[in-house]
């Protein structure tokens, strides 16, 4: 059987829970072979290929991971604390770099701190050092330097995912 070029590469970074981003060479291999990858995933392993315009990434219907909850949590965080410091959230997660320190301030002078501290990945330093590291081997931040980082395109997963948890509690229970 002949396979799509970077077969490989693809199939070990998705099953990896790495988002694979637009700007990376098999991602074009990758949007240009969907079907084929999709119905891969799908017979394979049971899972579904989600690409979008910026990346893709695959999805399970049974997981009992905590790495994407703790990414979801760690978001929000950060976009309430960006947002009550008067800055768009959006904008300072597509376009802003980071630093550790920013994010120690933010986290530990929030005023979801029972959140924070009840979270094992987020409660100190350490942990969300650690979180962090785990988003950059997954592309969803890029390490510029050991304690900098900007947000990729993946991370609007975890915006969609908040916004649909939104809208669902704000629709009418007989809807």
């Amino acid at each position: 059987m002949v396979y799509p070029t970077h077969h490989r590469q693809i199939v070990e970074e998705l099953m990896n829970g790495k988002f694979i981003l637009s700007n990376e060479e098999h991602f074009n291999s990758l949007k240009e072979n969907e079907s084929f990858f999709g119905e891969f995933f799908k017979v394979s392993f049971d899972l579904d290929l989600v690409l979008k315009s910026d990346y893709a990434f695959l999805l399970s219907k049974e997981t009992s991971e905590n790495f994407s909850r703790d990414v979801s949590i760690f978001i929000a965080v950060l976009s309430y604390e960006l947002d009550k410091d008067g800055r768009n959230f959006l904008e300072a997660l597509d376009f802003n770099e980071f630093t550790a320190e920013e994010i120690d301030r933010y986290f530990d002078n929030s005023s979801f701190i029972d959140l924070i501290e009840s979270n094992k990945a987020l409660k100190d330093p350490d942990g969300r050092r650690t979180l962090i590291n785990g988003m950059a081997r997954r592309n969803i931040v890029h390490k510029n330097f050991e304690d900098r980082f900007v947000f990729t395109q993946a991370y609007k997963v975890f915006v969609d995912f908040a916004k649909e948890l939104a809208l669902k509690r704000m629709a009418p229970a007989n809807a």
